[in-house]
């Protein structure tokens, strides 16, 4: 499996709009706690670690 960057997400603003909301009433530490727990669950269910390595490397992240 390849990453995909493709716009893929059906309705991406309303996804960011809820992104944001989710996270209204949260302080930076919580936000980023809650950010960090969002991507490890979005790998767990992708996988793939080939997938998950080519998008670390997408987002900056040193490999």
């Amino acid at each position: 499996m390849d990453l995909n960057l493709k716009p893929n997400i059906t309705d991406p603003d309303d996804f960011y709009k809820q992104l944001i909301d989710s996270q209204r009433n949260m302080d930076e530490r919580q936000a980023a706690m809650m950010n960090c727990k969002l991507v490890l669950l979005l790998a767990n269910h992708i996988g793939d670690r080939a997938v998950i390595d080519e998008a670390l490397r997408h987002a900056g992240g040193a490999i």
